[in-house]
């Protein structure tokens, strides 16, 4: 990077549910973001988004945190940033189940966390592989021309399938179905978002599901697919951040 070259502000902010290791996963891409030329800030909690003034200069949150809470002034101040063209993005349950006392916060990230359907019920071994399946991560055809999946192929995992309700403001591209089995309620298959975009003001949104472990995380599909998603969020060099002269 040159001298020259605007440095960018990354926040990253992680919590919440120990399960989701948010420490050890989003260790996985701070040295990502610092070799695409951020200045990387970590926080344990939402705090940080009431802080105003310094929320005006970042330009991407990384977000790894897990059935927390959030304060109104902290929701007010993350959406505030957002509208502003600060980039937001994540994976797994520390984006899309990071509130749920929040129903703003719910309608700003546009898909909800409802559930990942379990194993037979007599294949289940009693602890988290009780609710891993294999199934397909399907690339829409939005998905084959978007630079966050573009040149990804449809791939396979073996983890939690999220079941995810969501809203028709984003830009669906890949998805996941849930089949119907003798032992589950429901009476057709159901197709889940499983990365997706969203628009929101001046900012983008960015969500992959995939990520409930760090094998997940490393897996290659996976982890080109948020490596990509971040940078497309993050506010582009040289924009000016919402508190700058631009």
């Amino acid at each position: 990077m040159s001298d020259t070259t605007p440095i960018r502000r990354a926040l990253v902010v992680r919590g919440g549910w120990d399960g989701h290791h948010p420490v050890e996963a989003t260790e996985l891409f701070i040295p990502f973001l610092e070799e695409s030329g951020f200045e990387v800030r970590v926080e344990e909690s939402p705090a940080v988004y009431a802080d105003g003034d310094y929320m005006a200069t970042v330009d991407l949150i990384l977000q790894s945190n897990t059935m927390n809470t959030i304060e109104k002034d902290e929701f007010w101040g993350l959406r505030g940033a957002i509208e502003n063209g600060t980039g937001f993005g994540g994976w797994h349950g520390g984006i899309a189940d990071s509130y749920r006392n929040s129903s703003d916060y719910l309608q700003l990230v546009g898909g909800q966390f409802a559930t990942h359907p379990g194993r037979h019920p007599e294949e289940r071994p009693g602890d988290e592989r009780d609710n891993y399946l294999p199934y397909t991560v399907n690339i829409t055809d939005l998905g084959r021309e978007h630079e966050i999946t573009a040149g990804i192929d449809d791939f396979e995992l073996n983890t939690e399938q999220y079941w995810v309700l969501h809203d028709d403001l984003i830009d669906v591209l890949a998805t996941t179905t849930h089949p119907t089995q003798p032992y589950h309620p429901w009476h057709r298959p159901i197709t889940s978002p499983a990365v997706w975009t969203r628009l929101w003001g001046k900012g983008r949104i960015f969500v992959a599901t995939p990520g409930h472990s760090i094998d997940v995380l490393q897996d290659e599909n996976v982890r080109t697919i948020i490596e990509r998603g971040l940078l497309w969020a993050a506010r582009p060099a040289g924009a000016g951040s919402a508190g700058a002269d631009a």
